[in-house]
């Protein structure tokens, strides 16, 4: 059985209207396309629904049976059609978003809610692991998107890389504010905060220290930039940190905070990338969230390069 559409919806305005010439004028069509569309459906189905009566046609008992089936299917036919537009226009869908620690605080959130802000039917998960995890959730497709500190190559991902610069925190009352870059030799000898050995600020900050010959005290080890912030806020030490955690703070506190940054030489990046499963096509949905977060990404880059200049 092959039945459309438009033989459904023919077959129930007829059932509403009560004549075949009624339903046309409903339909926007003529009486004898009205008449074809009922013989083709009756074909379909197999038996007649309506008797002939002089020119007219009567519904059989076995029409008002049909007629509750095929409103029910014109009715989930119209719905479908519905979601199908509204997935269409980025509408309706669900986001499935991981993210490392430093983008889940305030950067992953802020870009979302720009982007849900006129698609309330869209649903999002947001999740926060560590770098190793969201890539290990992207490679096994748990998760539709994600912005981690970017992994060794493998074929289940395609990674976009972006390299954002490594920033100096201060005190803002600390002497060192009054210079245009820190340097290794600025901070000889003074209280750090750093992450562990192995994370790509920290191998970076040393081999500098070790370059320049200046004493490298670290004061503090982490295992993210936000205590570390909050440490150096509280005057105990200083912290060389990626631009993502830096920009972070400043839109968190604005003028309340009590942080200062200043570029570091020589220059350390921290290499962090979108993450998408590679052996899969995104959704529409995924892809325009996508380019959405690659802008809010240059935009970050723009911050981080120019954060308080003095």
């Amino acid at each position: 059985m092959n039945l459309s559409f438009r033989q459904l919806q023919t077959f129930v305005e007829v059932m509403r209207a009560g004549s075949v010439s009624e339903a046309g004028r409903a339909l926007g069509r003529t009486q004898p396309a009205v008449s074809a569309m009922i013989a083709g459906l009756e074909r379909e189905v197999g038996f007649p629904l309506f008797e002939r009566e002089r020119g007219r046609l009567v519904a059989k008992p076995e029409a008002y049976y049909f007629r509750e089936e095929a409103e029910f299917l014109l009715e989930r036919l119209t719905r479908s059609t519905r979601t199908l537009r509204d997935i269409g226009n980025l509408e309706k869908g669900k986001l499935r978003i991981a993210c490392n620690p430093a983008a889940s605080s305030v950067f992953m959130p802020r870009v979302l809610a720009r982007f849900l802000r006129d698609k309330p039917d869209v649903e999002a998960s947001l999740m926060m692991r560590s770098s190793p995890v969201v890539t290990d959730w992207i490679a096994s497709q748990q998760y539709d998107i994600g912005f981690a500190e970017t992994p060794a190559p493998r074929q289940t991902i395609n990674s976009e890389i972006f390299a954002l610069p490594g920033v100096c925190a201060l005190p803002k009352d600390d002497p060192l504010v009054t210079r245009e870059v820190i340097t290794p030799a600025d901070l000889d000898g003074k209280p750090l905060a750093m992450l562990f050995e192995d994370h790509a600020i920290s191998l970076q900050t040393r081999r500098a220290f070790d370059e320049a010959g200046a004493r490298l005290n670290k004061r503090f080890e982490l295992r993210t930039f936000l205590p570390a912030l909050q440490l150096v806020s509280e005057g105990l030490c200083y912290t060389i940190c990626e631009g993502l955690s830096a920009v972070s703070h400043q839109e968190s506190f604005g003028e309340a905070s009590s942080l200062v940054f200043r570029p570091f030489k020589p220059d350390c990046h921290l290499k962090m990338s979108l993450l998408t499963p590679a052996n899969r096509p995104l959704s529409m949905l995924v892809e325009s969230f996508a380019e959405t977060l690659r802008g809010e990404v240059r935009t970050l880059l723009e911050k981080s390069a120019g954060l308080n200049q003095p």
